[in-house]
């Protein structure tokens, strides 16, 4: 049985069969062909964390595979709290088909999937958004830049960022980083990319220099610098981050034709100017509704792979 927790877990071929898969789903389902993959299969949907885009993908994802979804928040449960995670686990795996988790931790992610009996898919956690970035890939490979891709991430040393080091060094494509100073990526996390890129022929740049790491990209990646829990944080945040805008003028040091991305919510003036979002709204929600088809794809793949 496989999990999806983090794409370190996968190799090249598996990710991409994925993606295959998420392409032949969608269209599928743009012509209106709703084959039931899981029929009668149960999602548990867990949500320490709230989200728009992880709640409707998921849920309208598997009720057009066939199953059904059931939400359940941190409210609605005893995740952590009263009862032990591997408890919860060993519960709710027994009554359910696969697990979707949203929370604060990928060490609690990882126990409960170490004590499931069924899939367990990481919705987000504080190390690694695995979810998103297959949609972002999708979303480039639609877009026919996956050929010669170098993608420029410009913001904060997240979890989206840890993910793009994942998808990069496993795929073999050329990252460049640029963080603030102080909001660098997790050091474990670039040495083990670091380690699958010696194999896969990846490229990874880390800098403070958004305009070093923008050079020559074909693809401009962006998150929002205040995370949700990190409010109390904002102001101070918004200072450091001065100057990691993505603006016209940042665009303009990219590839003349470069794709830009954003997972969403975005916040104008902030990461990312007007100007740019409206100018690449269009992949930028190709990339929203691709959540859609690629967690379906990963669904199916994990259904059959049990």
């Amino acid at each position: 049985m496989r999990h999806f927790l983090t794409l370190k877990d996968f190799t090249k071929g598996e990710i991409l069969e994925i993606i295959d898969l998420a392409v032949k789903i969608k269209k599928e389902t743009k012509g209106n062909i709703f084959k039931k993959y899981m029929p009668n299969k149960t999602l548990g949907m867990i949500f320490e964390k709230s989200s728009t885009r992880t709640r409707v993908s998921f849920e309208v994802g598997i009720y057009q595979l066939g199953g059904v979804g059931l939400f359940l928040s941190s409210n609605d449960i005893q995740l952590g709290r009263g009862e032990p995670i591997k408890d919860t686990s060993r519960v709710i795996s027994r009554m359910v088909d696969m697990v979707m988790i949203r929370n604060n931790s990928q060490d609690e992610l990882q126990e409960f999937a170490s004590y499931s009996k069924v899939p367990v898919i990481n919705g987000l956690t504080n190390k690694f958004h695995p979810v998103q970035l297959m949609a972002d890939y999708l979303t480039i490979v639609e877009h026919k830049r996956a050929e010669n891709l170098k993608v420029a991430y410009i913001g904060d040393g997240n979890n989206m960022t840890h993910s793009w080091l994942m998808l990069a060094s496993k795929l073999g494509f050329d990252l460049s980083i640029a963080t603030p100073i102080g909001y660098e990526v997790d050091a474990e996390i670039l040495n083990l990319a670091q380690q699958f890129a010696k194999e896969s022929g990846a490229k990874i740049v880390v800098t403070n220099d958004p305009k070093i790491a923008v050079k020559d990209a074909t693809v401009i990646t962006t998150d929002t610098w205040v995370s949700m829990g990190q409010e109390d944080e904002k102001e101070k945040r918004i200072k450091d981050f001065s100057g990691f805008m993505v603006d016209s003028n940042i665009m303009g040091l990219a590839s003349s034709s470069s794709l830009f991305l954003h997972c969403l919510p975005a916040y104008r003036g902030y990461e990312v100017s007007e100007e740019v979002f409206e100018k690449h709204s269009e992949e930028i929600f190709d990339e929203a509704e691709n959540r859609l088809h690629v967690q379906k794809a990963i669904m199916v793949w994990l259904d059959s792979n049990r």
